[in-house]
């Protein structure tokens, strides 16, 4: 039986860091893991709505510094910082005692992003997109966008239907089995009025070798749209019409040895 493991903990220590830093003994480990998964939760509850696709904990003493990676910073901020400012509030009340310093970053191409691509079909199956073109353009997308393979996957009652199924669609290259194969996975679920719908989006940015990271991913559409144009297109051949030029004087010469035997 084959084991479906998480791309990214498959890659942890290798090309891939974790998302929480920190470091506690055996008595402080579990009350920081609560703190994270609060701190994950009322981020994700205040600016769910922003496209965010990592939330970074960092932890110094009695210091923590959050790192939100979203598609729409100017969201998580507010006008004039008071979204920002309110969440930061927040934290704080809800973790007596600790001093939070949150941080914004901007994720610079959203379609090649896993967990976007992952939240943005999710929307689109809530609104009764249908599931095939949902999923055929997030993937035409990232491809355009400079990934080197895209892989999504919907589980669920599909279109409505009294069976639960799961389908799913692919374009280019996603080795999963590869370690150095820089994979972004993101997961999402689409509440629809026949139910839960889940949705898996894996993108391959490609294979890093030293320092070299998603060097397919930094490819400009200007640039491969030149080296489209300057590649040498085929001569198309020419099409060979019956009854006319060689092949009718060929029908005619064994036409003739025909008669000649006979």
């Amino acid at each position: 039986m084959g084991n479906k493991v998480n791309p990214l903990g498959f890659r942890l220590g290798v090309i891939k860091e974790p998302s929480a830093r920190w470091y506690a003994n055996f008595k402080d480990y579990p009350r920081y893991i609560a703190e994270d998964g609060l701190i994950r939760d009322l981020i994700q509850k205040e600016v769910g709505h922003s496209g965010i696709e990592r939330i970074s904990i960092e932890r110094a003493a009695q210091s923590i510094s959050v790192t939100v990676r979203t598609a729409k910073p100017g969201v998580v901020i507010g006008r004039g910082g008071e979204t920002i400012k309110s969440l930061r509030s927040r934290i704080e009340k809800a973790l007596a005692g600790s001093t939070i310093s949150l941080n914004v970053q901007e994720v610079p191409n959203p379609n090649i992003s896993g967990q976007l691509i992952a939240v943005k079909v999710a929307e689109q199956l809530e609104r009764r997109f249908q599931f095939r073109r949902a999923m055929q353009q997030a993937i035409q997308r990232a491809m355009e966008s400079g990934a080197q393979g895209c892989k999504i996957r919907c589980a669920g009652r599909l279109n409505g239907a009294e069976q639960a199924r799961a389908e799913h669609f692919s374009d280019g290259r996603v080795p999963l089995q590869t370690i150095r194969a820089d994979i972004d996975y993101g997961t999402a679920e689409a509440a629809t009025q026949y139910g839960k719908i889940g949705v898996k989006a894996w993108v391959f940015h490609g294979e890093v070798v030293g320092d070299k990271q998603r060097s397919a991913a930094t490819i400009s559409s200007k640039s491969r749209e030149d080296s489209k144009k300057n590649k040498r297109r085929r001569r198309p051949q020419r099409r060979r019409t019956g009854g006319t030029g060689q092949g009718q004087n060929r029908g005619a010469s064994g036409g003739n040895r025909a008669r000649g035997k006979s």
